[in-house]
């Protein structure tokens, strides 16, 4: 079948997000238990490695040398606006404080966008050396290879991960909900990866995965991985209270109700 040119378009978006997440994946590898704070940004313990800056300078050239005039999102720098349809969203460090404690969940996430809807994206997991990716209507994949989520249809026998926010109000806040999701599923996973985690549903490493606050740049590409894999998935809104929420299609109501009389 002859793809069409917007979905030739993606799955070409896909293989540079992989081409450029693979190669700032070796550059903070390379870097592993060498990490150094620069700075941080809402709260002390929302930290900033030079390392995290280098990386998105990185991903910066290297898209732009392969999609001259895009426009550019990171999570460390200033907005780039070019002059053409093409957007990419850039985490150049997913994880960066496990990075800092060298602990081995750290992952560089890339996402596409065509006016403004995101289309492709890749995660790289710096130390599994593997890479997801997905481009919109094409299925998701990890080095090539088509992923799923798994078929757990009782969130008793779920396990669940989630992620914590920098403000202490809210941090409180998420704590009270474990206490009630945790009776209630196989236990709870806190990773320190949003990308990672929304990744690993996809594939059935995870079963599902909240968090509330999160950026646009941490779920851009896991999320529409996650959705190409066949995970129900729920972008974050003000609705939902800002949840950002992934989980293989048996689990995702029953998830659902848990979290929301737990908010």
């Amino acid at each position: 079948m002859t793809l069409s040119a917007e979905s030739a378009r993606a799955r070409h978006l896909e293989t540079v997000a992989i081409e450029v997440a693979s190669t700032a994946a070796d550059y903070v590898r390379s870097r592993s238990g060498q990490a150094t704070p620069a700075r941080t940004k809402s709260s002390p313990t929302d930290v900033v490695t030079h390392t995290d800056m280098e990386c998105e300078q990185l991903i910066r050239s290297e898209l732009l040398a392969r999609t001259p005039g895009s426009s550019i999102v990171g999570e460390e720098f200033e907005d780039d606006s070019g002059g053409n349809n093409v957007g990419w969203i850039v985490d150049p460090i997913d994880g960066t404080v496990n990075f800092l404690y060298d602990l081995p969940v750290v992952s560089v996430s890339i996402a596409a966008t065509i006016e403004g809807r995101t289309v492709a994206g890749a995660v790289a997991d710096i130390h599994r050396d593997e890479v997801f990716s997905a481009a919109r209507d094409a299925g998701a994949r990890c080095a090539g290879e088509p992923i799923s989520p798994t078929g757990i249809g009782d969130l008793r026998n779920a396990l669940v991960a989630t992620g914590f926010a920098y403000d202490a109000e809210l941090r409180a806040a998420q704590a009270v909900v474990l206490t009630r999701l945790l009776p209630v599923c196989r236990d709870i996973r806190c990773m320190g990866s949003a990308a990672l985690n929304l990744c690993w549903v996809g594939c059935g490493r995870l079963d599902a995965y909240f968090e509330r606050d999160l950026k646009l740049y941490d779920y851009a590409a896991g999320i529409l991985i996650a959705a190409e894999a066949g995970a129900g998935v729920e972008p974050p809104s003000e609705r939902a209270g800002n949840l950002t929420m992934v989980a293989t299609p048996g689990l995702f109501d029953s998830l659902s109700r848990v979290l929301n009389r737990a908010r």
